[in-house]
């Protein structure tokens, strides 16, 4: 029997709680935008500041296979971490480790130090997006859980934007941009704990089964696994292949300050025409976007800033696109029995390919140069794009009438996974 609503911003029907006042979720998405600026810097930083030092680009490239490392740990870790000490405790342990992580990085550059550091930054972020996205969805009814989501989304991809481009103003040589990324760290604690945000009940185990998925949605598995990697080889290896062929620290912070626009610009679109037609289409032309983008960064690899800028922001958009469209598609086909299973098992996939596909590139970096990255990320696009097609010829697309809403997301912020935290319409009995 489903349990009706009384005001939209009701947590959850049945934890009797206070409806939710707007502050109060604001509480949540400015902690993680505020978040985002420090990690955006740290994101520029570390490469900029190793290749400053003279150090090989692999390392750079380790660190980043560290950071993924960290992420999958955190995605089968934060479930129990949250059912032992909560919600809002969870968030300011999370937080704290962000900022012991970016305190071993203002140490100075040894790489060694700096991989165990990155990991574990992996770890908090991807399970500081597990605690806030089902703090969230608990909080809000389902009339307004994509527009909020939408603005969660949009928050942190602004605040990673300002964290890229404040690289430019720091003098890379001191510890500043590691006491900056802290101190926004510290400031993110804030709002979370001075939140009137009424925390859900603790959350069941949520169970990964990929199998089952692929049943569900083959092409909402692939999308999640090409997307780990495309999120993970282009934004976090541009950096370290724009520091290696000479670029700037004001040009390496400009570029990767660019890229989110293309998060924003493309998928709004991109999403209106989903929810009008077979999302396949749309992924398969997110796809080739992403190709072709990628082809033309090899073309003007080393060239004009501007012109790559341009590239980097379609290649980076278009690529971004897919885990929204493929997370949809995946929605469309499942029950609502299905949603929990499914998306931790999207969760995980995204967490393998995102942990796989890092070590990949620096392996063959280290053999073939740092651009190796857009030719890894052109393949994984590409095979994804044919897969699509194939699936298109193969099965009939759910009817538009069926499907869901789309809702703007990035690769950088992790699946809105309820972790068994579940959303309203998955209580209903």
């Amino acid at each position: 029997m489903a349990i009706s609503k009384k005001n939209q911003f009701e947590p959850g029907p049945e934890d009797g709680n206070a409806p939710a006042p707007l502050i109060a979720i604001t509480s949540v998405v400015l902690s993680m935008a505020l978040i985002a600026v420090g990690n955006g810097l740290m994101f520029a930083y570390i490469p900029v500041r190793l290749g400053a030092g003279g150090f090989d680009p692999t390392w750079a490239g380790l660190i980043i296979t560290g950071l993924s490392a960290g992420g999958l740990a955190g995605c089968i870790l934060t479930g129990p971490l949250v059912r032992r000490v909560g919600h809002a405790r969870a968030f300011m342990v999370l937080s704290a480790l962000i900022a012991l992580s970016n305190a071993a990085i203002g140490a100075g550059p040894l790489p060694l130090l700096w991989i165990a550091a990155r990991a574990l930054y992996g770890f908090s972020i991807v399970g500081l997006f597990i605690v806030a996205q089902s703090w969230l969805n608990d909080a809000v009814a389902n009339s307004i859980r994509g527009r909020v989501m939408a603005v969660f989304y949009v928050a942190y991809v602004a605040g990673l934007g300002v964290g890229y481009a404040t690289l430019a103003a720091v003098d890379i040589q001191t510890a500043a941009a590691p006491l900056i990324g802290i101190a926004f760290t510290a400031l993110s604690i804030l709002p979370v704990g001075m939140t009137r945000l009424a925390q859900p009940p603790p959350p069941q185990a949520a169970s990964v089964a990929l199998a089952r998925a692929w049943r569900i949605s083959p092409v909402g598995v692939a999308g999640m696994l090409a997307v780990g990697g495309l999120s993970m080889a282009i934004a976090g290896f541009a950096p370290i292949h724009a520091t290696a062929k000479g670029y700037s620290q004001a040009d390496v912070a400009l570029l990767l300050a660019a890229m989110p626009v293309g998060t924003l610009i493309l998928q709004i679109p991109l999403g209106w025409i989903s929810d009008r037609t077979d999302r396949r289409y749309v992924l398969i032309a997110a796809a080739a976007l992403a190709v072709a983008a990628g082809m033309l960064a090899i073309g003007f690899d080393g060239g004009a800033l501007a012109a790559l800028v341009v590239i980097y922001i379609v290649w980076d958009g278009a690529s971004e696109s897919i885990y929204s469209l493929a997370s949809a598609h995946a929605a469309d086909r499942a029950s609502k029995n299905d949603m929990v299973a499914l998306s931790s098992s999207l969760l995980f996939a995204w967490s393998l390919s995102g942990f796989l596909v890092p070590g990949i590139v620096t392996g063959l970096s280290a053999f073939y140069g740092t651009h190796a990255f857009i030719y890894v990320a052109i393949v994984i696009a590409s095979v994804f794009c044919l897969f699509v097609l194939w699936r298109v010829v193969t099965t009939q697309p759910v009817p538009t009438t069926e499907t869901g809403s789309f809702a703007p997301m990035s690769a950088q912020a992790p699946l809105p996974v309820e972790l068994a935290f579940a959303p309203d319409q998955q209580r209903d009995s």
